[in-house]
């Protein structure tokens, strides 16, 4: 019996090293071309994917997207403010509600304006304003609301006619 021996690949020869180093050059190539494109496209603002990663790329869900932008504009107070706006019968309860609504929040006097459908309802809200006031800012926070400013019904503006006295708004005057 011969023992063969089991054969060796041969060595590489010049020719085969130099397509090896060209082959590997090449990707290298491409790999430092295809980094500077995706930098360039980067800086230029478009054309990267994001990927299967997250990144500051992706879409916000609509929710974390607002709270996002009232946070960095500062509009915390107000919006806290507009969501009492739609639980205002939560807060002072429905009789009163339904006879009295908020109309505006002044965010530099922290004043929130509330109008009433007569005058007896105006002067109730008025007695009970200190409690409304701690109810909004126990919902709220601390100072968000000093004080609610109690406006009555509006009426018409009479300019003419059998009750009318000099100097005087008319029948409806009583109401400003």
């Amino acid at each position: 019996m011969s023992t063969q021996e089991p054969k060796k690949d041969p060595e590489p020869s010049g020719v085969d090293l130099a397509r090896v180093a060209l082959r590997a050059a090449k990707e290298a190539a491409r790999a430092r071309g295809d980094a500077a494109q995706q930098r360039k496209q980067a800086r230029r603002g478009g054309g990267l994917r994001s990927g299967a990663r997250a990144d500051g790329r992706d879409p916000m869900a609509l929710g974390p997207a607002i709270n996002r932008l009232i946070t960095e504009r500062g509009w915390e107070a107000p919006a806290a403010v507009g969501g009492v706006m739609g639980r205002w019968p939560q807060i002072v309860g429905e009789k009163l509600a339904d006879h009295c609504t908020p109309q505006r929040y002044d965010e530099d006097e922290r004043v929130l304006v509330v109008q009433c459908e007569s005058p007896a309802w105006a002067t109730e809200v008025r007695r009970l304003a200190p409690v409304l006031v701690a109810r909004l800012n126990e919902d709220l926070g601390h100072g968000t609301v000093r004080q609610i400013k109690v406006v009555g019904p509006s009426a018409p503006t009479r300019r003419y006619g059998p009750l009318r006295a000099p100097g005087s708004g008319g029948p409806g005057s009583s109401y400003r």
